[in-house]
C-alpha cells in the first residue's frame, strides 16, 4: 500500500528516482546494524538464559547492548547528516542538477529516522527470543501508515519536490511510532530491563566480539546493493525507481517466507545446537524442515514474477502516474530477481543455523564471494551487455538482478556444502522441487488461460485477482495432487478453524 501510494504521486519521475536512492540510507543501516546482525549476535546469547530461567542475568545484557547501540548509532546519524553530499556522491554518482540536490535533502530528513529503525530491530530481538513474533513484525505497520497518511494529507495540491520532502518528514514519524509501540512489551517481558554500558560483563562483550564479523558480514551485503544502486544511477531517469519498486516487490515472499522461518527458528535452533551428534541431528532436522516450508512458498512466488511479473505489479502499483508500460518495465526486472529468489530465502536460513552454532565467519566468507560475483557481474549485466546486444539500456536493470541471482545461488551452495560437512546431510529432496516446480508451472498455465481471457491491463487490480487467483488455486490443487506434505498440513489446519 506504502509504493502503490508512492508509485501514484511520483511515477517514475525525477523525483522517484530521488525518493528510491534517498530512501536505502534507512535500510542500509537498518541491516547493517539492525535485524541481521543483532540476529546473530544478541539473540543466541540472550535466549540462552532465557531458556534457562536467567532473566535477570539476561536483562541485564539487553540494556547494555541497547545503550552502546544506542550510542554508536547516533554518532553515525550525526556525522551522516553533516556528510550527505560526500554521500550522495558515492551512492549515486550519476546523479545531477535537481534530482542531486534532492536527494542530498532527502537523505539528511531520513538518517534520523535510520537510527531509530534500528533501535526497533533490538525491541525485535529481545521480543524474539521471548517467542513473542507477532508485535514486532507488525509494528512496521505504523511506519508504512504514517507514510501513507502523509502523502494522501499533502499529495492532492503539492509540487512533488515539496511533497517528497514532506514524505521524508513522515517517515521520521513513523519510524519514532514504531519503536514506541514496541517499548511497552519490551518492559513487559523484560521487567529488570536497565539501559547502562556495561562492558564488564563477559556476556556483553561476546555480543560484541560476535556482532563484529557479522557487521562486517552485513556491510559485505550492503556493499552490493550500493553497486547495485550506484550503477543504476547511470541508467536512464526511471530505472533507478523502478528497480526499487521491482526489489520491494521481490523482498515480499522473502520476508514473508525467508526471514519469518528464519526468525522463528534462531531462537530454537540457539536452544538445541550442541558440539555433540545429537545437538547436530536435533539442528539438521529444524533446517530441513524449515527449508520445507520455505521452498512451498517461494517457488511459485519465482515463477509468479517470471511469467506473471506485469499482473503483480499492476495491481500493486498501477495507478496515477505510474502506467501499463511501467508494470511491464518493472515486471522485466522482476524476472531478474526471480531468478535468485529461492537462493535468497534458503541462504537466510543457513545463516542463521550457523549463527545458532555461533560461527559468524562462515557466512561472512561467502558473504565476500557473493559481494565479488555481484560486482563483475553487475557491471558487465547492466552496461555492457545491453550496448553489445543492442538492445535498450533501461534492460540493464534487469541485468542487474539477474547477476545478483546468480551470485545468490553461489552463496547458497557454498553455505550447504560447508554446513553438510559439519552437521550432515541438509536440503531440498530432488523429488520434492520437481513437485513444486511443476505445480508453479502448471499454475502459470492456467494464470496466462486466464490473462488472455480477461486481461489485466484494463483493470489491473481486478484482472489480478481473477490471474492470480486462477495461479494458486491450480498450484495448491497440483501439490495437494502430487501428495506435497506441506500443502495437505495446510489443508487440515483450516480446516480445524472454526
Amino acid at each position: 500500500m506504502r509504493q502503490r501510494a508512492i508509485a501514484h504521486y511520483f511515477g517514475l519521475e525525477l523525483e522517484a528516482d530521488a525518493w528510491a536512492a534517498a530512501f536505502r540510507i534507512p535500510n542500509f543501516l537498518q541491516n547493517l546494524f539492525g535485524e541481521g546482525a543483532l540476529s546473530a549476535s544478541f539473540i543466541p546469547v540472550y535466549a540462552r538464559f532465557v531458556a534457562h530461567g536467567e532473566r535477570r542475568e539476561a536483562d541485564r545484557v539487553a540494556g547494555a547492548v541497547a545503550s552502546l547501540l544506542a550510542l554508536v548509532v547516533s554518532a553515525i546519524v550525526l556525522v551522516g547528516v553533516f556528510a550527505t553530499p560526500l554521500l550522495i556522491d558515492a551512492i549515486a554518482p550519476g546523479f545531477t542538477g535537481e534530482k542531486r540536490v534532492l536527494t542530498i535533502q532527502l537523505v539528511r530528513i531520513l538518517f534520523p529516522s535510520a537510527g531509530m529503525l534500528v533501535m526497533c530491530a533490538w525491541c525485535l530481538g529481545v521480543l524474539n527470543s521471548h517467542h513473542k513474533f507477532l508485535l514486532s513484525y507488525a509494528a512496521p505497520v505504523i511506519w508504512n501508515a504514517a507514510m501513507i497518511a502523509t502523502l494522501l494529507v499533502f499529495g492532492g495540491g503539492t509540487a512533488l519536490p515539496r511533497l517528497a520532502v514532506y514524505l521524508g518528514w513522515g517517515t521520521v514519524a513513523g519510524s519514532v511510532l514504531q519503536f514506541a509501540v514496541q517499548l511497552p512489551a519490551v518492559f513487559a517481558v523484560a521487567p529488570d530491563l536497565r539501559f547502562a554500558i556495561d562492558v564488564a560483563s563477559e556476556h556483553v562483550r561476546i555480543v560484541v566480539r560476535n556482532f563484529v564479523p557479522v557487521f562486517v558480514s552485513r556491510g559485505v551485503v550492503q556493499v552490493s546493493a550500493y553497486i547495485d544502486q550506484l550503477i543504476a544511477s547511470f541508467l536512464p531517469t526511471g530505472a533507478p525507481a523502478a528497480m526499487a519498486n521491482a526489489l520491494l516487490l521481490a523482498t515480499l515472499p522473502v520476508s514473508l517466507f525467508g526471514m519469518s522461518v528464519s526468525a522463528a527458528e534462531l531462537p530454537a535452533m540457539s536452544g538445541v545446537a550442541t558440539p555433540d551428534a545429537s545437538g547436530h541431528e536435533a539442528l539438521r532436522r529444524r533446517l530441513d524442515v524449515g527449508l520445507r516450508q520455505i521452498a512451498f512458498f517461494v517457488v511459485p512466488s519465482a515463477m509468479a514474477f517470471l511469467a506473471l511479473g506485469d499482473v503483480i505489479a499492476g495491481a500493486v502499483l498501477q495507478n496515477g502516474r505510474f502506467g501499463r508500460a511501467d508494470s511491464v518495465y518493472v515486471w522485466r526486472i522482476l524476472g531478474g530477481s526471480a531468478i535468485g529468489l529461492l537462493a535468497s530465502t534458503l541462504g537466510r536460513l543457513y545463516a542463521s543455523t550457523y549463527y545458532a552454532l555461533r560461527d559468524t565467519r562462515t557466512p561472512l566468507n561467502f558473504a565476500i564471494v557473493r559481494v565479488a560475483l555481484t560486482t563483475v557481474l553487475g557491471y558487465a549485466f547492466a552496461l555492457p551487455l545491453p550496448r553489445a546486444l543492442g538492445i535498450d539500456p533501461l534492460w540493464g536493470a534487469a541485468g542487474l538482478t539477474a547477476s545478483a541471482g546468480i551470485a545468490g545461488w553461489v552463496e547458497m551452495l557454498l553455505l550447504r556444502a560447508t554446513l553438510n560437512r559439519r552437521i550432515g546431510r541438509s536440503g531440498l529432496p530432488a523429488d520434492y522441487v520437481v513437485k513444486l516446480w511443476s505445480a508453479a508451472i502448471a499454475g502459470a498455465a492456467a494464470g496466462w488461460a486466464v490473462k488472455i481471457a480477461v486481461p489485466a491491463a484494463r483493470h489491473p487490480l481486478l484482472g489480478a485477482v481473477a490471474i492470480l487467483g486462477a495461479y494458486g488455486v491450480v498450484f495448491l490443487a497440483m501439490t495437494f495432487a502430487l501428495r506435497v506434505p506441506e500443502a495437505s498440513g495446510a489443508l487440515m489446519r483450516l480446516r480445524r478453524r472454526p
